[in-house]
C-alpha cells in the first residue's frame, strides 16, 4: 500500500470516529468549565472563549477576583473594545499583598454578589469567575453555595472558572476540567513579566 493510499484509509477510520461522537453528543444544554493547573495561561483561555462568544454576539458576564489592583491588558481591552461585556472585579489584588483577612473576605462577599446575580440570570450566556478557586481555597467563600449557584444556574448557561486547585467538590461537578501544566516559566530565569504576555 502506498503512503497516500494508506493516509487516505486513516482520515477515513479517524473521520468515521470523530462523526460517531459527534452523533452521540445529542444533549443541548450550557456547559461548566474548569481552567486550573499551576501552568500560564488560564485566565487567557477564558478570555478567548469569551471573545468567541461575543463573535455570536452572546451576552457576556466576567467577574475577577483577586484582579483590579494592576490593570491588565485583558481589562483594559475589555473596557476600550467589548462595551457590551459585564465585567466586575474585587479590586483588592493578590490576598498575600493585602494581608488582611477580615477585608479581603468583605471583598470577596461583595464581588461573589455579582457573580451570583450573574448565575441568576438567564440572559447571560457565559459568565466567567476568575480566580474563584482562590476564594474557595482560602476559605473566603462558602464552597456550598458557590457550588449551588454554579449547578442551579440557567439551563442555557456557560461557565468558566479560572485558578489553581478548587478541590474535589467543584471539580466533581464541573462538565469540562483543563489542567494547564507547567514545564518552564521564564520567571523562574528571573525574566520579568511581560506587558502583553503576562498581565
Amino acid at each position: 500500500m502506498d503512503r497516500t493510499t494508506k493516509h487516505n484509509k486513516a482520515m477515513a477510520k479517524q473521520k468515521a470516529a470523530v462523526d460517531e461522537g459527534i452523533a452521540k453528543a445529542d444533549t443541548e444544554r450550557g456547559v461548566s468549565v474548569l481552567l486550573t493547573g499551576d501552568g500560564k495561561g488560564k485566565t487567557s483561555s477564558a478570555f478567548g472563549m469569551v471573545i468567541r462568544a461575543r463573535g455570536y454576539n452572546q451576552k457576556v458576564g466576567i467577574v475577577q477576583f483577586i484582579k483590579g489592583a494592576q490593570p491588565s491588558g485583558e481589562e483594559v481591552f475589555v473596557r476600550e473594545h467589548l462595551a457590551e461585556v459585564t465585567l466586575f472585579q474585587m479590586g483588592t489584588g493578590f490576598t498575600w499583598d493585602t494581608q488582611d483577612r477580615d477585608g479581603d473576605i468583605a471583598a470577596a462577599q461583595r464581588t461573589w454578589q455579582q457573580a451570583k446575580d450573574m448565575l441568576s440570570d438567564a440572559s447571560y450566556d457565559l459568565v466567567v469567575l476568575d480566580e474563584l478557586t482562590y476564594m474557595l481555597a482560602f476559605d473566603y467563600l462558602p464552597e456550598d453555595e458557590v457550588i449551588s449557584a454554579i449547578t442551579s444556574r440557567p439551563e442555557s448557561q456557560s461557565v468558566v472558572v479560572t485558578g489553581r486547585g478548587g478541590g474535589p467538590a467543584l471539580r466533581e461537578v464541573m462538565d469540562t476540567i483543563s489542567e494547564v501544566k507547567e514545564v518552564k516559566h521564564a520567571y523562574r530565569a528571573g525574566i520579568r513579566a511581560r506587558q502583553g504576555v503576562d498581565y
